[in-house]
């Protein structure tokens, strides 16, 4: 069985610690978490991934490392049990994902007893592309890349801090709603708000 949690935020809320510790069923003192950190500022040193891995070893894991997949070799990945996929840029994200291989590493990882953990970028990595992050803020690509096709580890099409107004300012004056409601209209898809407060939770057989 493959288990999913797709955030905004992370473990922003006792809620959803608690979704992820219902997904556990082996010692977790035992257990191997990976947290990529590639699409954060500072990366390692950025504050939520810091927040993160304070919020492991809180749960009761001992075995925590950061990844890097721009730096780091991403069979490490392998010997994981947690794989925790940290925000930031997902342009970024997604370019080092393909082009260091870690993004087929993860999806067959997530087609086994692994389970993975998505923070915006890393939720938008998981599903089948990142259009949206391309219609909303085309000045993060600054990596430009062409190609938004991401892993499809899940179908759904995410758009993370759906109530965060503040942080995605439109120059015409849209809300958020306005904007996506447009998004699905021209593109003929179906997106799933998200709020900071909220999760996803997905688990999969592994026959599926």
């Amino acid at each position: 069985m493959s288990s999913l949690l797709l955030t905004s935020s992370g473990f922003y809320t006792q809620d959803i610690k608690n979704q992820f510790l219902n997904f556990i069923d082996r010692d977790i003192s035992q257990l191997k978490v990976a947290i990529i950190t590639t699409a954060s500022p500072m990366r390692g040193n950025n504050r939520y991934a810091q927040k993160a891995m304070q919020d492991f070893k809180d749960m009761g894991f001992q075995h925590i490392k950061f990844v890097d997949i721009e730096f780091d070799d991403p069979q490490i990945l392998l010997h994981t049990d947690v794989i925790y996929i940290n925000g930031g840029n997902p342009f970024t994200l997604l370019y080092y994902a393909k082009k260091s291989g870690a993004d087929e590493i993860i999806k067959t990882l997530a087609a086994q007893n692994v389970i993975i953990v998505g923070v915006s970028a890393g939720t938008l990595l998981l599903g089948p592309n990142i259009n949206i992050v391309n219609y909303f803020t085309p000045e993060m690509n600054t990596i430009d890349i062409t190609d938004f096709s991401a892993l499809g580890v899940t179908d759904k099409l995410i758009f993370p801090h759906y109530d965060r107004e503040d942080i995605f300012k439109d120059s015409m004056n849209r809300t958020i709603e306005e904007r996506i409601a447009a998004f699905e209209t021209n593109e003929n898809c179906r997106v799933t708000r998200l709020r900071d407060d909220e999760y996803i939770s997905i688990l999969k057989n592994q026959t599926q």
